[in-house]
């Protein structure tokens, strides 16, 4: 049995958003750093695959469903198939081994539990393996690539998995979001448009930028961004308008307030469907030539 000081880092997401983010995952700056000091035995072997990060915890899903919150330390070793991952421990200085521990990664992790031998101890990775085609998979879902994966170099599907991001830009926002109750909506912030037009208002760059720095506090917050019109025009036009709107909103949150593309689930036009008000009325219309950008948090890492 050996003594150790443990410091694990806790990271405090600023409130004004997910990384993070679904490209490497971003954090916030970390709050103070809580200090166990204990006695380290040994524990279980962990198997299953990464939901969640933050900061020097990581959250291991097992195949069974079961989740384990797991902390990385200085003599956490990061290792492929193949050896050590350049970085080496976390230890000489470098993290960089630590950034590649992302969403979707399937790990085998080995474990110190601190405390002792008691039960509640926190649980301290002492090796985490992966292999070099996971994280490339991982790492592509992340960025939204179309490809495909066969069941020798995807461990998250055994099956072939089409991600076609294009694709489901297509799809209707009702379709696509059918297990939308997986999702807890933390914010919607409407920009509105002119008739026929896509261009930006001044005052809406400013409430985008503040609706991203708003996920950005937020532990793995994805945005969803929905374009609609009015009832003016025809249906092929206003499917055309209602998706150009929402690539310009899009554009800016990414170039303008900073919001990763990984953490952008894809975009839709929806057209004239789901009115805010009646378009019998030119306010009415008014109020339904928008687009919306949804904050989204998954019920299974809020909180995290």
């Amino acid at each position: 049995m050996r003594t150790y000081k443990v410091v694990l880092g806790i990271v405090a997401m600023a409130t004004p958003a997910v990384s993070g983010s679904v490209s490497a995952q971003d954090h916030a700056a970390p709050a103070p750093a809580i200090v166990v000091t204990g006695q380290r035995t040994a524990g279980p072997q962990i198997k299953g695959v990464i939901a969640a990060r933050n900061g020097d915890r990581i959250k291991v899903v097992g195949a069974d469903g079961t989740s384990t919150i797991v902390a990385i330390d200085q003599e956490t070793q990061i290792r492929t198939g193949g050896g050590l991952f350049p970085g080496g421990l976390l230890g000489t200085g470098s993290r960089a081994g630590a950034n590649v521990l992302i969403n979707g990664l399937p790990v085998t992790v080995k474990t110190w539990r601190t405390g002792g031998d008691q039960a509640g101890g926190d649980l301290v990775a002492s090796q985490i393996v992966f292999k070099n085609s996971d994280l490339k998979v991982a790492t592509m879902i992340q960025r939204g690539t179309s490809q495909h994966f066969d069941d020798q170099s995807a461990r998250i599907d055994a099956q072939s998995t089409r991600i076609d991001a294009q694709a489901a830009a297509t799809e209707g926002l009702r379709g696509r979001l059918a297990d939308i109750d997986k999702y807890n909506l933390k914010r919607t912030t409407n920009v509105h448009f002119a008739s026929g037009k896509v261009d930006i208002s001044d005052a809406d760059k400013t409430d985008l930028c503040t609706t991203a720095s708003f996920a950005q506090g937020l532990p793995n917050a994805l945005i969803l961004v929905v374009g609609y019109t009015d009832s003016s025009g025809s249906d092929e036009l206003n499917q055309a308008l209602s998706e150009k709107r929402a690539g310009r909103v899009i554009n800016y949150l990414q170039q303008a307030c900073g919001w990763k593309p990984w953490r952008m689930l894809s975009p839709t036009g929806m057209a004239k469907a789901d009115p805010l008000a009646s378009n019998d009325t030119a306010e009415g219309k008014a109020q339904n030539r928008r687009v919306a950008v949804n904050v989204l948090v998954s019920k299974s890492v809020d909180g995290f």
